[in-house]
């Protein structure tokens, strides 16, 4: 493959790279405090899944997160963090991309009505299947420095 400036499987690493800022971003600016201690994000999730046109999605968001708010809480917070630090480092890269793409499918179908939203997720839906199937992971990662995967 011949690219401009860098070589093919160095723009896909630069393509991971910029996957794992979004998701450092989208910690950054979550309000933690409003999230951990009074429950915020949980409860605009809940508002949307309640109001959502299908019924699984309200009855999976009632047996899953609504018994157990706090932890899911955590989850989101620092699995965003986590898929985050795991991108732009290159460190267990499959498994991030895969986490990364089973959360952004999970926001894409709770937050179907929102078009900005739809945009976003899939957009970072699609970055995670190329960057998973193109093995992102070859350069520029501690992945091929310490020789997983």
């Amino acid at each position: 493959m011949q690219t401009v400036w860098l070589t093919g499987a160095e723009w896909l690493a630069v393509l991971r790279i910029g996957l794992g800022l979004w998701w450092l971003e989208s910690w950054r600016h979550k309000d933690r405090k409003g999230w951990f201690e009074r429950g915020t994000g949980i409860a605009w999730a809940a508002d949307v899944a309640g109001r959502h046109r299908w019924a699984a999605v309200r009855t999976g968001f009632e047996t899953v997160v609504a018994p157990r708010p706090r932890l899911m809480a955590y989850v989101v917070v620092y699995a965003e963090l986590a898929l985050g630090l795991g991108l732009v480092t290159g460190l267990l890269t499959p498994v991030a991309l895969v986490g990364g793409l089973l959360l952004n499918l999970l926001y894409l179908v709770l937050m179907i009505h929102d078009w900005a939203e739809q945009g976003q997720n899939a957009m970072m839906a699609l970055i995670s299947l190329v960057a998973l199937f193109a093995m992102s992971w070859q350069t520029w990662s501690l992945d091929s420095a310490i020789g997983l995967f």
